[in-house]
């Protein structure tokens, strides 16, 4: 177990109609399906797996050693819905990521994704006792930062030429950020949004 999984483990969270389980090989075929849905590794400011790919996503999401990966799971049927994680895992400041987000385009602004996060920020802040939750996404994802500033998220900022997407080119990315003492307004607002669902 690396020294990040030592205080972030992974966990099975349930609620609001999904389940978060450890991501593992046997979820394979079921995020091919899900990446179908939309085809979603066509778009260039994502990491979802290309056909044939998933295998490889997997073994590389659970060698990262600061990175605990779930597969989303429909908690009624048990289809695989897409893929999360909590990731850049440093104990020392008691700082997590979530990221490596994605979902079949037919439950994208859905509640899903909401209730995604709901489960994750409530399991780093009430449970693991996080004192910051970061986000980051591609400065060409717009989709993606308007879901994150729906969380209520403050953005921190723009690192400018940071990373390398698949095609070769260079993003920018932008970071997101939430304190402990933020998430209490923010739960019970969004927790109301489920409720309306």
């Amino acid at each position: 177990m690396s020294q990040a999984q030592s205080w972030v483990r992974p966990v099975t969270l349930t609620g609001w109609g999904v389940r978060l389980v450890p991501l593992a090989v046997g979820h394979a075929a079921g995020l091919a399906a899900a990446a179908s849905d939309g085809e979603l590794w066509r778009l260039r400011v994502t990491s979802v797996p290309a056909p044939g790919e998933e295998l490889g996503y997997i073994e590389t999401a659970l060698a990262e050693p600061d990175r605990v990966p779930f597969a989303v799971l429909d908690d009624a049927t048990g289809l695989v819905l897409g893929s999360t994680s909590y990731h850049d895992i440093v104990e020392t400041v008691r700082r997590t990521e979530i990221g490596y987000t994605w979902y079949g385009r037919s439950v994208q602004r859905s509640h899903v994704n909401t209730a995604c996060k709901v489960l994750l920020l409530s399991h780093a802040f009430e449970t693991l006792g996080a004192a910051v939750v970061g986000w980051r996404t591609d400065h060409e994802n717009y989709a993606s930062q308007q879901a994150i500033e729906r969380l209520g998220a403050h953005r921190d900022g723009e690192l400018r030429h940071h990373k390398l997407r698949r095609d070769g080119s260079v993003r920018n990315t932008v970071m997101y950020s939430m304190l402990a003492d933020e998430w209490p307004p923010v739960k019970e607002r969004l927790t109301a949004r489920l409720r309306e669902h």
